[in-house]
């Protein structure tokens, strides 16, 4: 059993028990959070899909923690005209783990 789930402008595909990464979410470590965008749900052979999302379906998932994610360079220069910026950048994001699909 999975479901395709949006959150933070990005799909993903996911099953019970896994362990992901999402963009930051404003809920506390340890507390559970409710996604209500469930664009698919497949149990077994039966693969229900939205127009957009799935009505009353929905993944129950818990906050594993918070952080930042590894760091990236954004070097910006013009050649010839002594202009550079070097500017790093680190993502916030959320591990979550699915606790169950419902739907």
């Amino acid at each position: 059993m999975y479901a395709i789930i949006e959150t933070g402008g990005k799909q993903y595909r996911v099953q019970e028990g896994d362990v992901l990464k999402v963009e930051k979410l404003d809920v506390g470590e340890g507390e559970t959070v409710n996604l209500d965008k469930v664009l698919a749900v497949k149990k077994g052979e039966d693969l229900t899909i939205g127009t957009p999302l799935l009505e009353g379906a929905r993944v129950v998932a818990q906050v594993l923690e918070h952080g930042r994610g590894k760091k990236i360079i954004v070097f910006k220069y013009k050649s010839k005209k002594n202009y550079r910026r070097k500017q790093g950048h680190r993502q916030p994001y959320t591990q979550l783990r699915i606790e169950k699909i419902e739907g």
